[in-house]
């Protein structure tokens, strides 16, 4: 079969899944229907905002479903009359087998991290949050258990010592459209040799999660070593953003988010308590040594460098997060 003859279903909503649907449309792949998300309201006007997939879906005039609940009949009259022999999936979310299982070829899945390590739903998240060296992107076919299908392909980069999330996620972003291209050809040719992921760990206990982030999920704990406080930092980084509330001597205290962080050396002060020569640096006591904040946001502020903070703003004595 050639790929004009393979008719393809993609479904995906974030910006993370239009890299792969637009690599796909660019080297003339067959996309005949794409699945997104329902529109929602956002922002202080409520203004019905769409997925970025749709947002391209449109551009590209391509057929386009949004079902409210994957196993209503009337979804599933409308996707099983696409035909469709293969489905990408790409940051949706979990399907019901009568949906996977549809088309001959099967449904295949691309997610951000080496699988089978970081199963979940924030796994670029989670693999700086550990303190990762590397990470990557895996292709893989949906089954019953949610990330835990038979690999496909997967490719490895490395994550450097101050990358956060923004950058790893636009490098794992643009090779993932890649990768989905090769394993669509692999499927063409009959070329597939799919891994079971249990090849990959002897006990489930080796594996690391990669659950839902929270609001708490994001607060700092300047009690942990200088090490895993700028890995959450960066974990974090831009969103959903790492915080901190500060506390200063006879006045309220106020949330503050944290963007980005380096580990220095310096003599140790207790944890919590800011260092700063409100010129030029900040640095803030952990569980084992110091960490230097080095972009911040104030609340209704935007965020900025410290530098540009310190030109208008000056902690006070005694000042400290918790």
């Amino acid at each position: 079969m050639n790929k004009e003859d393979l008719r393809i279903v993609f479904m995906g909503t974030p910006d993370f899944a239009v890299e792969s649907l637009r690599t796909l449309v660019e080297n003339n792949y067959n996309i005949v229907g794409v699945i997104t998300m329902p529109d929602k309201p956002s922002g202080r006007g409520h203004k019905i905002q769409y997925s970025a997939v749709k947002k391209y879906a449109l551009e590209q005039n391509l057929p386009l479903l949004q079902p409210e609940k994957l196993k209503d009949e009337s979804f599933l009259d409308e996707l099983k009359a696409l035909k469709a022999d293969l489905q990408i999936v790409v940051a949706f979310r979990m399907l019901p087998e009568v949906v996977w299982n549809m088309p001959k070829y099967g449904t295949f899945n691309l997610h951000g991290s080496l699988l089978p390590q970081y199963r979940g739903a924030a796994p670029i998240n989670w693999a700086i949050i550990n303190g990762e060296k590397e990470t990557g992107v895996t292709t893989f076919f949906l089954t019953h258990e949610i990330d835990t299908g038979k690999i496909i392909l997967q490719e490895r980069i490395p994550i450097g010592e101050n990358d956060n999330v923004g950058k790893i996620y636009d490098q794992l972003m643009n090779i993932g459209g890649r990768l989905v291209c090769q394993t669509v050809d692999l499927i063409l040719d009959n070329k597939v040799d799919a891994i079971s992921q249990d090849q990959f760990y002897v006990n489930e206990e080796d594996l690391k999660p990669a659950p839902k982030i929270f609001k708490e999920t994001c607060r700092i704990d300047w009690g942990k070593s200088a090490q895993d406080v700028h890995n959450l930092i960066r974990g974090m980084s831009p969103y959903p953003a790492a915080w901190t509330e500060l506390y200063i001597p006879d006045k309220e205290s106020q949330m503050v988010k944290i963007f980005a962080s380096e580990v220095v050396e310096g003599k140790a002060i207790p944890v919590g308590q800011i260092q700063t020569d409100n010129k030029t640096y900040l640095h803030v006591g952990c569980g084992d040594g110091l960490v230097s904040i080095t972009e911040i946001q104030f609340a209704g502020k935007r965020a900025m460098k410290i530098d540009e903070v310190l030109r208008g703003y000056k902690f006070e004595e005694g000042a400290y997060f918790k």
